[in-house]
């Protein structure tokens, strides 16, 4: 694989493409395409246009001048690496392949990198397109021509990190428009973006602190894909998935088929299907962004009187000698019998799961409560210590596939009380209905 560095970069520094000799703005067709039957601007017209070459170890770039091809040589263009263009730009005097080109264009420049894509057509496409955060407000709804579409190059791909919806309009694009569309945190809104952060911004970005704080979220999908070249081998996975709510509760951590994929610049272009796949993934509030996926299924015996709904704390040893300590609400009540399933994210890599330390937090009032009028009544039916049984969790790691099964360490006792902690270590069990898939 090639070095993230390696490549040839161009920066379109104006997209705003205005004629200097009549002043005025180039026609365009509707939402940004240009009719093909328009006639061409001469060559030889000036624009505000500048396009700077960037490769390994450039600070400032090296201008490419439109019509001068000794440009390319100065600024030491190598053919034989691959081409990232920001935002659009191409010159047929130069013999080099379309497939090795690759567009990246943010927000309303993912539109036009779409177009440019579009315009070029023909047999022979170019290589990638990604869209990061596609603007949504004119282009959400509308059809595969007038927005970037899987149609416009040989693979695309896009980012959605702000789709939150104010007055019937969201700053970026929902609908799907790649061949992988991937949604970090459900793409609504992401970590780190709250307006509760305002006073981080006001300490870094001063006056300029709300406008930062509003476009956090738009911003995030460019630094996501940064972080990608940033951070080699810390590589984001996301995995197919219908909604977020599906994915919150762990369902969707598989990687057959080609269920899952690598966020960013290392994505691997291996589509088939007509559809759009859509992919999630939960981030950090900061980078390195990459969290590790764990789905966790528990199944509870209520023994209780009521229905409850209680607030666990785990804390999960790894053979990394990492410990995470995480918090567990369940948004439903524990009734009776049944499995429950959710989704955990670390932050760190613990190694591989060997030992889980699980405790009951709340509810112990009520069971204070029950007790002493266990104690009054003996002729309740019940134990004294009626609790919670957890009687097996089952573990799939995102990242690795892996599959595993922990139990109570101590099986004299398995009744959970509150604020009681029990570690669960690995085990094997025989039962096949213990040795179910995990969906």
């Amino acid at each position: 694989m090639e070095s993230p560095l390696c490549v040839s970069i161009f920066l379109v520094l104006c997209v705003f493409i205005q004629s200097s000799a009549h002043g005025q703005i180039l026609g365009l067709g509707p939402f940004g395409r240009r009719p093909r039957a328009a006639e061409t601007k001469k060559a030889s017209q000036e624009t505000e246009i500048r396009f700077l070459l960037f490769q390994e170890e450039m600070d400032k770039g090296c201008q490419i001048r439109l019509n001068h091809p000794d440009t390319l040589q100065q600024c030491g263009f190598n053919s034989s690496l691959p081409l990232v263009m920001i935002i659009h730009g191409w010159s047929e005097s130069v013999q080099f392949s379309r497939s090795n080109v690759h567009l990246i264009g943010y927000s309303l420049g993912a539109h036009v990198a779409g177009f440019a894509g579009s315009y070029i057509g023909g047999k022979h496409k170019i290589g990638r397109i990604t869209g990061l955060d596609a603007a949504g407000p004119l282009f959400e709804g509308s059809s595969p021509s007038d927005r970037l579409s899987p149609d416009d190059a040989n693979f695309v791909d896009a980012i959605h990190t702000f789709t939150r919806e104010h007055m019937g309009l969201s700053v970026g694009i929902k609908q799907p428009i790649a061949h992988y569309d991937f949604y970090p945190n459900g793409g609504y809104f992401q970590p780190g973006c709250h307006f509760l952060q305002l006073y981080k911004h006001i300490s870094k970005h001063g006056l300029n602190a709300i406008t930062q704080t509003i476009k956090c979220s738009h911003e995030r999908s460019v630094h996501l894909f940064i972080d990608s070249l940033l951070h080699a081998s810390m590589q984001s996975t996301a995995y197919q998935c219908s909604d977020m709510g599906t994915f919150s509760q762990g369902l969707c951590l598989s990687c057959k088929k080609g269920h899952c994929n690598t966020l960013g610049y290392h994505v691997r272009q291996e589509w088939q299907g007509k559809k759009s796949k859509k992919l999630f993934l939960a981030t950090r509030a900061q980078s390195p962004f990459k969290v590790y996926h764990y789905q966790f299924k528990i199944q509870f015996i209520n023994q209780l009187e009521k229905p409850v709904e209680p607030t666990f704390t785990m804390t999960l040893l790894g053979t990394k000698e990492e410990n995470q300590k995480i918090t567990i609400t369940l948004d439903q009540e524990i009734t009776s019998n049944k499995t429950y399933s959710f989704l955990i994210t670390l932050d760190l890599d613990i190694g591989e799961l060997v030992m889980i330390k699980f405790k009951w937090e709340n509810g112990s009032v009520w069971t204070n409560v029950w007790n002493t009028v266990q104690t009054i009544i003996p002729w309740s039916r019940r134990p004294l210590y009626s609790g919670l049984v957890a009687k097996t969790i089952r573990v799939k790691v995102g990242e690795t596939q892996q599959r595993m099964t922990f139990c109570s360490e101590n099986t004299d006792g398995l009744q959970l009380q509150p604020t009681q902690e029990k570690t669960f270590v690995r085990c094997n069990r025989n039962s096949k209905k213990l040795k179910g898939n995990i969906r």
